[in-house]
């Protein structure tokens, strides 16, 4: 590792990660489909989990020794977390101060949104993958839409802006609704960002060639809507290629996380609600952070481990591979 990595999480192929991906919880209030069986999971007992002083201390070791810059709130539902409020505003609080986010399913923002502005948090993205009630809870299985709507505009109206909203289009249920999506998304001054489904589902039920990818998408929104490239140098380390709707401003993205796949370019780090360390949401591998934090190591040695699991990084997610074979953990359990 060179000198100018010793306080950077630096890769052997010279990414540096500045984006942490925090997941404060593996459960969830919701059911979908593409992501747990709808009996749910065995969840990981309290014990397990992270307190609200390790993720902070964790937080506080990331952003000032090893040079991370923004921190999303994951889950699971993040919004399950009881201590959640707590734990933004004490990372707002931080010396140099991060910027924060957090992705949710929704149902809980228009309780949560006015406190979460006020303890720091600066912006939301929201999955919502239909605008039909019975779709919904056909691929959530809860009837919880009006919820998710409700909290939406809360969101926006706390200020927690740009809200982008996130949906996962499925065969036979809503690949029909990207357009009515992007319309509505321009009307109420929302962000759409389509993400191709990936294998991260406990059934472990993901077909590549059911899948609805980036180029079906866009030539379904191409039928209403003209679409003009951003480009590579406007969308930097971001996952999302955008395109401008209609000549702007309003922007849409597509996240193609397998089909065009950005992992030259990656700039994240994740930690799981069980204090692991994963390179990647679909690395086989993790590296424990609970451990050294419950033997009293310093924040030196925290950082050290940290480092020598970002050292090891993977060129890519390998989804092209034959060979690649779906993470044990699903998405809930890891932090989308």
């Amino acid at each position: 590792m060179t000198r100018e990595g010793a306080h950077v999480l630096i890769d052997t192929y010279g990414r540096v990660a500045t984006d942490l991906r925090v997941s404060l919880t593996d459960r969830c209030n919701l059911r979908c489909t593409y992501c747990m069986p709808e009996e749910g999971l065995q969840w990981l007992a309290k014990p397990d989990l992270l307190t609200d002083d390790e993720i902070v201390r964790l937080i506080d070791i990331a952003v000032t020794s090893l040079g991370i810059e923004e921190v999303r709130f994951t889950g699971g539902e993040p919004l399950l977390r009881p201590g959640l409020v707590g734990i933004v505003e004490r990372v707002a609080a931080l010396e140099p101060r991060p910027q924060m986010s957090l992705t949710t399913n929704g149902i809980g923002l228009k309780r949560t949104a006015s406190a979460l502005k006020a303890a720091g948090l600066d912006r939301v993205n929201v999955s919502l993958d239909t605008l039909r009630p019975d779709v919904f809870k056909t691929l959530t299985r809860r009837d919880r839409h009006k919820d998710v709507i409700e909290g939406l505009h809360a969101a926006r109206d706390a200020g927690l802006t740009p809200v982008k909203v996130n949906s996962v289009l499925m065969p036979g249920l809503n690949d029909d609704e990207a357009p009515d999506l992007l319309a509505w998304a321009v009307e109420h001054d929302y962000e759409l960002r389509f993400i191709e489904q990936m294998p991260l589902d406990a059934q472990h039920g993901w077909k590549r060639d059911g899948m609805i990818t980036a180029g079906d998408i866009l030539t379904s929104l191409r039928t209403r809507f003209e679409l003009t490239a951003e480009g590579e140098e406007k969308r930097g380390s971001a996952p999302a290629e955008r395109w401008l709707v209609d000549g702007g401003p309003h922007v849409v993205g597509v996240i193609a996380s397998v089909t065009r796949p950005f992992c030259a370019a990656c700039d994240r780090t994740r930690l799981t609600a069980d204090g692991q360390i994963r390179t990647c949401l679909f690395a086989q591998e993790e590296t424990d952070l609970r451990a050294a934090l419950r033997s009293d190591a310093p924040d030196e040695e925290i950082a050290r481990i940290w480092r020598l699991a970002m050292w090891g990084k993977k060129a890519g997610a390998g989804l092209d591979d034959p060979s690649f074979v779906q993470p044990d953990r699903p998405m809930s359990a890891i932090g989308g």
